[in-house]
């Protein structure tokens, strides 16, 4: 199993750009729990810490699209650098201003969000040039699956030692400080610095006038719901269980679970297409959702959590294939970093929805809401199949195209695949 990953660890600039992409997004990840201690910490109320929260999310939701299409346009180093230099600026003015002036302090969180630099497509789009086979790019994307849930179990981790350390400020400080470190990490990597878009045709749309990435966002919108959805559920249920070591347990029982899921799964080469594939890949996640509504025991309730994540991090790595197979030529950043906007706005909305559902009919009704959210993504699969299957191919860009007058193809193994 180690083998596959070790390949891609060995190839030239790979650990370098992985590492520096985690650390760079260490902000982004950290956001929410660090906020809501900075708040806490200047006597704000829990709903400012969350107004403030949500604030940063929907911002960062719509930068990172825009972002990326700059990115594809520009480059990566000149638009990833100013953008994390920019959006840790935000969060410091918001650090020492604190809550005192609420206009300021939002404006500073909504500019810290917006400009957060879109260095996860960014990497996506530069694994096919470091590596140089395509069986070694999936394996890739499913160890960035993976990463990801390392990252986002120890971020808040990473926070709360700051917090003991010193404060709410400095945490604050240090986490979008060590941010930027990481990008310009990233950004003078040769690999970095030598990527060029595809030529890409003029088109207001950019990657979402492809209707393959169309049907795969609708998907994982509900995906993302079910996500959102467990979080607080799982409130509820902690509280009657054990109380908050319980949320906590089951918290990193589902990150364990789709780590666990993600390598094995990067850990061998699958047969058939990516589409088909990502159609049982979620029927399974939907399926392991199911169980959660039994609500057992702690241990046990645990143990299913741990279950109910484990095709979570194989789902996105078979998106990521289909997301390089439908992205029209010159849009691979903005396309990658659409599904990650899709990801956390149907996370945003499966933890609002699911707030009345628990409140209107408990814990049980909470866990519903995961099932119901993975059967209609599958249903959105199955119903839009033949478009998922024909990836657009062989179209002509328009001698006017935004980018690259040298007309440069960006190194991907779909070359063929240009809407």
């Amino acid at each position: 199993m180690a083998a596959g990953y070790l390949e891609i660890l060995r190839a030239k600039h790979a650990v370098r750009l992985l590492t520096g992409t985690l650390v760079g997004r260490l902000p982004n990840a950290t956001a929410a729990i660090a906020l809501v201690l900075f708040v806490r910490g200047q006597g704000g109320t829990y709903s400012l810490a969350g107004a403030l929260a949500a604030v940063y999310g929907v911002a960062n939701a719509v930068g990172q699209p825009v972002l990326g299409r700059l990115v594809d346009l520009h480059g990566q180093p000149r638009v990833q650098l100013p953008a994390a230099v920019a959006s840790a600026l935000a969060m410091t003015v918001f650090a020492f201003s604190g809550t005192d002036r609420l206009p300021l302090a939002y404006a500073a969180v909504a500019a810290a969000g917006l400009f957060t630099p879109p260095l996860e497509g960014g990497l996506r789009a530069l694994w096919p040039s470091v590596l140089r086979r395509e069986e070694q790019v999936h394996t890739a994307y499913a160890m960035d699956a993976v990463a990801q849930e390392v990252m986002f179990t120890v971020g808040p981790l990473l926070v709360t030692l700051c917090v003991a350390l010193w404060d709410e400020r400095a945490a604050l400080l240090v986490l979008n400080a060590v941010g930027v470190l990481g990008a310009l990490s990233v950004v003078v990597s040769p690999p970095s610095r030598a990527w060029r878009s595809a030529p890409r045709e003029a088109h207001w749309l950019g990657a979402l006038r492809s209707p393959g990435l169309l049907a795969l966002l609708g998907a994982f919108l509900f995906v993302g719901i079910a996500l959102g959805s467990i979080t607080v559920a799982s409130v509820p249920y902690a509280d009657g269980h054990g109380g908050d070591a319980v949320y906590g347990w089951l918290m990193a029982a589902l990150g364990l679970g789709a780590l666990v899921g993600g390598t094995v799964y990067g850990a061998r080469q699958w047969a058939g297409v990516p589409e088909r594939r990502l159609r049982v890949l979620v029927g399974l996640l939907a399926v392991c959702y199911l169980p959660l509504t039994l609500m057992p025991g702690a241990v046990a309730m645990v143990l299913l959590t741990a279950l109910s994540g484990v095709f979570l991090a194989p789902c996105i790595a078979c998106a990521f294939i289909i997301v390089d197979r439908h992205a029209p030529g010159g849009t691979v950043t903005e396309a990658f970093s659409w599904l990650v906007t899709t990801f956390t706005v149907g996370a945003s909305v499966g933890t609002g929805l699911a707030g009345p559902v628990v409140e209107a009919g408990g814990p049980l009704w909470g866990f519903a809401v995961p099932g119901a959210a993975g059967a209609v993504s599958l249903l959105v699969l199955v119903a839009t199949g033949r478009v998922l299957a024909a990836p657009a191919r062989g179209a002509v860009v328009a001698a006017s195209s935004e980018n690259d007058p040298n007309r440069a193809a960006e190194p991907r193994f779909s070359s063929g695949d240009r809407a």
